[in-house]
């Protein structure tokens, strides 16, 4: 829900601190880039030491960063503060669904996740709207301030109410190379695509393909592997189903981003009416996820989702019409039809990753869901911050000519449709899903 606020805040926040436009691009990365480098990481260690406790560790750490962001003066402190606070969300997310599982019968386990994904579509609805309407009356520092109480009253309610702890297996070993590997994989992969296509960025993305190449060599030899390599090779429908999520998640990331830019920037919309506009999209994830949710008990999940795939696109081709002379109106129908999409596709698609493992395996399904969203995020940000600094550069945000901004946008929603259309085939591809007991 923060991230979300936070982006509709980013314009007041650059006239306010005089970021340029590539300052501003790294704002969402860099948190993108803490949380992906450290999933697997926290994963294992939540494992070895306790979930609860990992968990309850990413809540102060980002209580702490999200005031350190409020009271900060420069961009430069901001950025910095937000890959720290990426970090956090990586102990949050890498525990989260995992205590879920582990408090919540099997029978049950399905209807327990389905109320978790609803929560986190309505936080995603009520962010934009909430960050929109406290910019405008408190100033964008207020989208940090806001979320204090928020984190105390949720990190005293696990210290009091959420009794117990849970562990894995406490005997393992902690990968402590193959998580370097993987640090170092994310962060040339963030820093090369940025700085294409000069040599230092190809240097930069050709040192992240050895990185990954070494980190994959590395864990399918690993006595103790942060991940089991070999499920993605016995299951078609599990590493498909993981790769069309990595596609999805990868283009619709930075719409929120590029929206609240074209919206405030283009349209000279208030960031409430911005943040009002771009509630529809989570709105519609929130009400349509639970009903595909049932629609996949009865049919093949693959067929829903794919079918929610191709919505999608139709959303980002609306998208990719627009121009600065486009109504407001174009953006609320595009939102319109990418959210119902998102909705049939985001909970089918995670029933045929869990229904894909052995009930033994279904922690690592559940973490190898969330690295395949925040991957796919990370890679979408990256691609939109290459097209900023290529495009944009240094020039401050609010300076920044609206032909030069449109042309951006436009080229980053195509991008968007690319890896939409990608999406949709590897989802046609996954075949029959099969449920393991």
């Amino acid at each position: 829900m923060g991230l979300a606020a936070v982006n509709v805040a980013i314009p007041a926040l650059a006239a306010d601190l005089g970021a340029t436009a590539s300052e501003v691009g790294w704002l969402p990365t860099l948190y993108m880039l803490g949380s992906v480098a450290f999933m697997l990481p926290c994963g294992k260690l939540a494992d070895r030491v306790g979930r609860k406790k990992v968990y309850t560790a990413g809540l102060i750490l980002n209580l702490l960063t999200t005031a350190l962001c409020a009271m900060a003066n420069s961009v430069e402190s901001i950025i910095f503060w937000r890959f720290v606070q990426g970090i956090a969300a990586s102990m949050i997310f890498a525990t989260g669904i995992a205590i879920v599982s582990s408090v919540t019968p099997f029978d049950r386990r399905g209807k327990a996740l389905g109320i978790v994904a609803s929560c986190v579509y309505i936080g995603l609805t009520a962010a934009p709207a909430m960050g929109g309407f406290v910019t405008d009356l408190m100033g964008w520092r207020a989208v940090f301030y806001i979320q204090i109480p928020l984190l105390s009253v949720l990190i005293g309610f696990v210290l009091i109410k959420l009794k117990g702890e849970w562990k894995g297996d406490t005997e393992s070993g902690f990968d402590w190379f193959g998580s370097l590997l993987f640090m170092a994989f994310s962060g040339a992969l963030v820093f090369g695509l940025a700085r294409l296509p000069q040599v230092e960025g190809w240097l930069y993305c050709i040192g992240s393909l050895i990185a990954l190449c070494l980190f994959i060599f590395h864990q399918d030899r690993s006595r103790k592997p942060l991940i089991r390599l070999s499920l993605f090779r016995e299951s078609r429908v599990f590493s498909l189903s993981l790769s069309a999520a990595f596609f999805m998640y990868a283009s619709n990331f930075a719409v929120v981003f590029l929206l609240s830019l074209y919206l405030q920037y283009i349209k000279g919309l208030s960031p409430s009416e911005a943040g009002t506009i771009l509630l529809v999209q989570a709105l519609c994830m929130a009400i349509v996820a639970p009903v595909a949710g049932v629609l996949a008990d009865r049919f093949q999940a693959r067929i829903i989702a794919s079918a929610g795939c191709i919505l999608v696109a139709i959303g980002f081709v609306l998208l990719t019409l627009l121009d600065q002379a486009s109504p407001a109106s174009s953006v609320v129908i595009a939102l319109l039809v990418i959210g119902i999409g998102f909705g049939l596709f985001s909970t089918p698609n995670n029933s045929a990753i869990m229904g894909a493992v052995r009930q033994a395996e279904t922690g690592v399904a559940s973490a190898s869901m969330n690295l395949a969203r925040t991957i796919g995020n990370l890679l979408g940000m990256s691609l939109v911050n290459f097209l900023i600094n290529r495009l944009l550069g240094d020039i401050p945000l609010e300076a920044a000519p609206q032909a030069q901004l449109m042309v951006t946008i436009e080229n980053a929603m195509m991008l968007s449709l690319v890896l939409v259309v990608f999406g949709i085939v590897v989802s046609i591809a996954r075949g029959r899903e099969s449920h393991t007991g």
